[in-house]
């Protein structure tokens, strides 16, 4: 794959603005309270699917760094996972119940940081969700991983239980920018235990990336990719770092002087993308890098590429059902979400058996214009006559002026827009988001895009 076919400086910059990441359509901006217990239950009796992809929420992590957004809780005592599992349980024994018609195909462990947990603590949890839910015979398990608080026989444990695909958050290993983030590890042991696991038997291994980060330098950041190319994973995540101090506190302190300028984000981006592309990678979507025999570069080429709140994946025909404190579901045709805070949390396990605070029940548009953009999103390609079909329209009228604010594009060399199709150039892979949201029908509603992060 030829990385400079990624770049044009010009449109990169003028279209370099904020926008959705659209791993759901709509956003969770539009999640609303009105959205009940009893729109989920409906949910699940209508929609198409029975098969399932299940993601559970571990909020806790050892320390800080600073440059994170994500849903944690910070602490270095284990046993208060303890008692948060005794919640996870009772949530899972309740919503289990709604679901023995479903397979599940795919387990997620998210966080925060999933392997906080200890070794019992993973395998209670394991034990809990394969006893609860049907699962298939060849399911697909994967867990978050952070290097700086395991042992290496972790990668046994997991394998044992049936995880088979791991992600390891690497993110830099300079020592100064690990300093300054509060993340400092070892790249030495983080390459072992790598090599360990593919020993052990994981059939996929992921690393975390994320450029944009203090004090990154082109010089640094190139030894950073080496020593992911050394790894020979078969997955990179590569992540634009988001500096949103306003609503994310520990970022606070990391100076703005210690961040690289527009113009040096751009060339780390353009080094990662270069890099990975002549190391063999395939570029997956907008972000993510794969193996040419990787399933997910697999699905790109056939056109199969799903989107949801785990990012790109294979598993697109399966309901989402999210566990455990502020975690977000996908079923049939509607989204909901988790409540955020871990005390709440508790009150509403406690007083209710389930914790869903909002959510919002798709209307017909928004399923249309979701696979719009999903097909986009993942695919860079969408068949006009394939929608029309589907949802008894005709493409060019439904969406007569989305369309016309595609012209910038069009005129720009980024898109083409033919009777039948509409293809998107691959010096826009970069600007897809952008692009989609020509088709959001909510976006003027949020023209304050700092609710969102930038494309680069």
């Amino acid at each position: 794959m030829q990385a400079n076919q990624f770049f044009d400086s010009t449109l990169l910059n003028k279209y370099n603005t904020s926008g959705p990441r659209y791993t759901s359509y709509p956003t969770a901006l539009e999640f609303h309270d009105d959205f009940s217990d009893q729109d989920f239950i409906k949910a699940i009796k209508n929609s198409p699917n029975r098969e399932l992809s299940l993601y559970v929420h571990i909020p806790f992590c050892h320390s800080l760094c600073y440059y994170c957004g994500c849903n944690k809780v910070i602490t270095r005592h284990r046993s208060k996972a303890d008692t948060y599992l005794e919640y996870l349980a009772e949530e899972i024994n309740a919503r289990a119940e709604l679901f023995t018609e479903y397979t599940v195909k795919q387990l997620h462990w998210g966080g925060g940081t999933p392997s906080f947990l200890t070794h019992q603590q993973i395998t209670k949890l394991v034990t809990l969700l394969k006893s609860k839910f049907h699962f298939a015979e060849h399911v697909e398990m994967s867990i978050e991983i952070d290097p700086r608080e395991i042992e290496m026989n972790l990668a046994e444990h997991l394998y044992d239980l049936g995880f088979n695909r791991i992600s390891i958050g690497v993110q830099d290993i300079d020592q100064k920018v690990q300093e300054t983030i509060n993340r400092v590890q070892s790249t030495e042991f983080i390459s072992d235990f790598i090599a360990h696991a593919k020993k052990v038997g994981f059939k996929s291994i992921n690393i975390d990336l994320i450029y944009g980060l203090p004090h990154q330098t082109i010089e640094t950041f190139t030894r950073t990719l080496h020593k992911a190319h050394e790894m020979d994973v078969d997955r990179i995540s590569l992540f634009s770092y988001a500096h949103l101090p306003s609503r994310f506190a520990a970022q606070r302190k990391l100076r703005d002087e210690w961040l690289p300028n527009v113009q040096q984000k751009f060339a780390l981006m353009k080094l990662a993308i270069e890099k990975l592309c002549g190391f063999g990678y395939d570029f997956i979507g907008m972000d993510h890098f794969a193996k040419p025999n990787d399933e997910l570069s697999i699905a790109q080429r056939n056109g199969t590429l799903h989107r949801n709140f785990q990012g790109y994946t294979t598993q697109g025909n399966c309901d989402l059902l999210g566990l455990g404190v502020s975690s977000i579901s996908n079923i049939g045709h509607s989204f909901c979400q988790n409540i955020k805070e871990l005390q709440e949390y508790y009150k509403a396990i406690e007083s209710r058996k389930n914790a869903q605070i909002k959510g919002v029940e798709l209307n017909q548009d928004d399923v249309i214009r979701g696979e719009v953009i999903r097909e986009l999103m993942c695919n860079l390609h969408l068949n006009k006559h394939t929608i029309s079909q589907k949802y008894d329209i005709q493409f060019d009228d439904y969406f007569s002026e989305d369309l016309l604010l595609l012209t910038p594009f069009i005129n720009d060399g980024l898109i083409e827009l033919t009777e039948d199709a509409i293809h998107v150039d691959q010096k826009a892979r970069l600007l897809i988001r952008i692009i989609c949201m020509s088709f959001d029908a909510y976006m003027k509603q949020h023209i304050n895009q700092q609710r969102f992060s930038r494309v680069i």
